[in-house]
């Protein structure tokens, strides 16, 4: 008995590749929604924490409603926040007065549903 050692046909690698690319472009949607889902709590996560931070230093500083603080005054010696806050998306994040919240400008993407607007 003799047995033959074959590989795969043209035919069959074809349709293993094609079902590939089929679960490749079913799931990359979903990838990177879940990814910019992340991006945008992140970044009002980062926003809520600057502006609690900025109310512990009006308070210990008695600080009126239209003084804006410093990131130095946040950051670096008093420690409200531990160490500068990145936004995920890449934006920069504003301090503003006290009697206004906090900004950043990462644009969210309109797809998200308008539930992560930077509000709090």
């Amino acid at each position: 008995m003799t047995s033959r050692n074959t590989g795969f046909t043209l035919t069959e690698i074809l349709v293993v590749v094609s079902i590939m690319a089929m679960i490749v472009a079913i799931a990359t949607p979903a990838f990177t929604r879940a990814r910019e889902v992340s991006r945008a709590r992140g970044c009002q996560e980062n926003l809520l924490k600057i502006d609690g931070a900025k109310e512990q230093y009006a308070i210990e500083n008695a600080t009126p409603s239209w003084a804006q603080p410093t990131w130095s005054d946040l950051v670096a010696s008093t420690l409200f926040i531990k160490r500068m806050p990145r936004c995920p998306g890449g934006g920069s994040y504003y301090i503003n007065s006290l009697d206004a919240p906090p900004a950043c400008d990462y644009q969210i993407p309109s797809w998200l549903d308008g539930r992560y607007n930077h509000k709090f």
